[in-house]
């Protein structure tokens, strides 16, 4: 089986990993995304505004590799502040509607203690898959 690496136009590169690799199938993994943007910039220290903006990301991916937001069948959740996510859930909800509508897939969520990238409270990756 032969891999596809995605990658979304207008992007800075991906350097020593991939954002998306799409396989012969129509599945997409989409490797862990933070809350920066498509020139590797974080544009805001809060938890809610970094989630969006992954979840931005992540479609991006999807769209890039031809799919939509209803092909995304998993996403696995990295945060690092556990009470921050629970004390905003209003906000988290609206936010992820505003990017997913009401689609829910297949959900994890893990508390760990940080992430590479210094600047980044939480890490998301996916699955997804796309008719070809």
């Amino acid at each position: 089986m032969s891999l596809k690496e995605i990658h979304p136009e207008g992007w800075a590169p991906a350097l020593g990993y991939a954002n998306g690799m799409l396989a012969e199938d129509g599945t997409l993994h989409v490797g862990g995304q933070i809350g920066w943007n498509a020139d590797k910039v974080f544009e805001t220290q809060d938890f809610v505004g970094q989630m969006e903006q992954v979840l931005r990301n992540i479609v991006a991916i999807v769209e890039a590799a031809g799919g939509e937001v209803s092909d995304i069948a998993r996403l696995t959740w990295f945060v690092t502040d556990k009470k921050e996510y629970l004390a905003r859930q209003r906000d988290v909800g609206q936010a992820y509607r505003r990017v997913m509508g009401r689609h829910f897939p297949a959900m994890s969520m893990l508390v760990i203690k940080e992430l590479i990238e210094d600047e980044a409270l939480v890490e998301i990756e996916a699955t997804a898959h796309i008719n070809q």
